[in-house]
């Protein structure tokens, strides 16, 4: 498993791309969605909700169990994949990719976010 160098990562497994123009995107790793497996349901937050660091913003439904989306940073929704809403499987098959959850305005960025590095370790991959 290889952790894209370029992204920061949450230790609730959300990777967090730089910002362009202020907007970041958001997705689950690689090590989330093994873990999760096959992903049938994803509840994404509403464009112009505000989310905040650490928080709950979402939902994401597996064959084998619900587990809780996180935001690793504050700030205002401005897009959700609609891809990923239709064709769950996305997470399982391109996390990094096509597989993105949302990209937000970020307000504040938590000073605890990991490197790709310090992520592996983390995540024992």
């Amino acid at each position: 498993m290889s952790n894209p160098q370029q992204l920061r990562y949450s230790k609730e497994h959300e990777w967090l791309s730089d910002a362009e123009d202020g907007v970041s995107t958001v997705g689950i790793t690689e090590h989330a969605a093994n873990a999760l497996g096959d992903v049938v349901f994803v509840q994404l937050p509403e464009v112009g909700a505000t989310v905040s660091a650490g928080e709950t913003c979402g939902e994401l439904e597996s064959t084998k169990s619900v587990s809780d989306l996180y935001s690793p940073v504050s700030g205002e929704v401005t897009e959700v994949n609609e891809d990923v809403v239709n064709d769950p499987s996305l997470v399982n098959s391109a996390p990094f990719e096509g597989g993105w959850l949302f990209k937000v305005r970020v307000s504040e960025e938590p000073g605890d976010l990991l490197s790709a590095a310090e992520y592996t370790e983390f995540a024992g991959a």
